[in-house]
């Protein structure tokens, strides 16, 4: 079996290389880990950003978080990628993952 291609919706793939090192490596190591079929080592679902989301948690210092949907055969949608600096995540945070989300379901219609 093949790895499953990464698709970086919007500015996701910016906003994980604006990680600091360790964790731009770590959530490298854990989308690989996605790719390979595996689930990554700490993660948990995000219904509120909708049906099949879910968020790599990394703990490198500071948080930080990874949102994905990998529930699609042809590719692992990265979402957002952020720091985490309270407890709660941030609504825009959830909003923006939202919004990129309905653009994937809209893009993959068009097919």
């Amino acid at each position: 079996m093949s790895d499953k291609p990464l698709q970086w919706v919007g500015g996701s793939l910016a906003e994980l290389r604006a990680f600091p090192a360790d964790a731009r490596r770590r959530a490298g190591y854990q989308l690989r880990r996605l790719q390979q079929g595996l689930l990554p080592d700490d993660w948990k679902p995000m219904a509120t950003v909708g049906p099949g989301v879910a968020e790599i948690r990394l703990h490198a210092g500071t948080e930080h978080r990874v949102f994905y949907v990998a529930k699609f055969e042809e590719a692992i949608y990265v979402l957002h990628a952020f720091e985490k600096r309270s407890r709660q995540t941030p609504a825009a945070a959830i909003e923006l993952a939202r919004r990129r989300l309905a653009a994937v379901t809209q893009a993959r219609g068009r097919r």
